[in-house]
């Protein structure tokens, strides 16, 4: 009997799959836990369905995410923190910083996860900060820090 996987099933499939299994198998274990669907005309049509929208979504997604890379290439956000005479901060700025400082001045939202800053800014000037927007997608944000 051919099914489609609702869900991953080890050693079987995977979501979306379409599979020749045993009819035992596929009765008394995929079709009762509703892991699994029999694979008709209108089931194939339906998960076909599905795929193309899903495809859509992400290439809207992904232009999203290129105009929100060319928007932010162009940008730059100022921080003000106390520093010494050297320079150096007394502290440092994160990436949670950073994307308030965004969040206010540019009034774009971005989560501070996807900000890469392993160890924070920790000088006065001008640090390029790199922004994971989609996961081909990297942006970079000019971050100006000042002393006060």
């Amino acid at each position: 009997m051919k099914v489609i996987f609702l869900q991953d099933v080890k050693g079987q499939g995977k979501k979306g799959d379409i599979k020749e299994v045993s009819d035992g198998y596929a009765r008394n274990f995929l079709l009762g836990r509703k892991l699994a669907i029999e694979a008709t005309t209108g089931n194939l049509n339906d998960i076909r369905g599905k795929k193309e929208a899903d495809a859509f979504h992400k290439g809207q997604e992904l232009e999203q995410a290129k105009e929100l890379k060319e928007k932010i290439d162009k940008l730059s956000v100022k921080l003000t923190a106390k520093a010494g005479d050297n320079g150096k901060l007394f502290g440092s700025i994160t990436n949670k910083d950073v994307a308030e400082a965004l969040k206010m001045q540019q009034h774009i939202v971005i989560d501070k996860k996807k900000f890469h800053m392993p160890d924070g800014i920790k000088q006065v000037g001008t640090t390029k900060v790199e922004i994971r927007i989609y996961p081909e997608i990297t942006a970079s944000l000019d971050v100006i820090v000042e002393a006060q």
